[in-house]
């Protein structure tokens, strides 16, 4: 098959064009660097020309108010030049538990995403992923006071950005889902257990402390970021991501 992956140059998008390419398909990233932009709509028709299946991995550059905006227009634009072009199948990548959390905007960005895609009238596919271990770094530069980082106990449910561009990769050659798929990590954590494991295992010196209503992630109430019960579990512990990380940094 022929697969756009627009994000392909991205964390996701690069390993899922791997992904593809190493079980036969043809994968081909998209991204402004070769001509294709998803808010002016520049190369899509072009792009999505013979093509099978679009898998739309970009992001917005924010995660506040503009965020909504943003998700509209990219998502428009895409299915919009899908349709045109008569592809197959679309796949986006969202969050467990997204529609749960109204308060923030990012997260009813992607809300906006995955309905304006239901509403296309293309054969579909949604993929829900709990948080990445590789965003933690992000998470604890967020709400850092001098030697401490302050994060609320958050009910997450994270894994490896790895596992979730297999599940994106095996979900994308498949039959369209024409609905959603839960995947998260083999363990949950509270927000702020997670950041103390993180710093320790970096050798970072400085302290969590427990703060309900710090950051992104205080706005979350209960347990709504944890998998629903038919999920996909991935393998990777956060504890055995972090060692094969400083493993591969010790080899450099």
């Amino acid at each position: 098959m022929k697969i756009a992956v627009l994000g392909g140059t991205g964390l996701i998008g690069s390993q899922v064009v791997q992904l593809l390419r190493e079980h036969g398909h043809d994968a081909v990233p998209l991204s402004p660097s070769n001509g294709v932009d998803v808010i002016t709509g520049e190369g899509l028709d072009q792009a999505f020309k013979g093509v099978d299946v679009v898998v739309n991995l970009t992001n917005s550059p924010t995660f506040d108010e503009a965020s909504i905006d943003w998700f509209r227009t990219s998502m428009t634009n895409m299915v919009e030049a899908a349709g045109r072009e008569g592809v197959g199948h679309a796949v986006i990548l969202s969050i467990v538990g997204v529609d749960q959390v109204p308060e923030l905007d990012y997260y009813q960005a992607k809300v906006l995403q995955e309905e304006v895609l239901k509403g296309s009238g293309l054969p579909y596919s949604i993929v829900r992923a709990g948080q990445f271990f590789e965003f933690m770094k992000s998470v604890l530069s967020w709400t850092v006071d001098g030697d401490t980082v302050h994060l609320p106990a958050t009910p997450v449910q994270p894994l490896a950005s790895a596992e979730i561009s297999r599940e994106v990769a095996q979900v994308a050659a498949g039959r369209p889902l024409n609905g959603i798929v839960n995947i998260a990590g083999p363990e949950v954590f509270p927000l702020d257990e997670l950041g103390r494991i993180a710093l320790a295992a970096q050798g970072d010196t400085r302290t969590v402390v427990t703060d309900p209503a710090a950051g992104m992630f205080g706005a979350v109430k209960g347990d709504v970021l944890t998998a629903p019960a038919d999920a996909v579990i991935a393998k990777q512990t956060f504890r055995e991501f972090l060692a094969a990380q400083s493993e591969s940094a010790a080899r450099k």
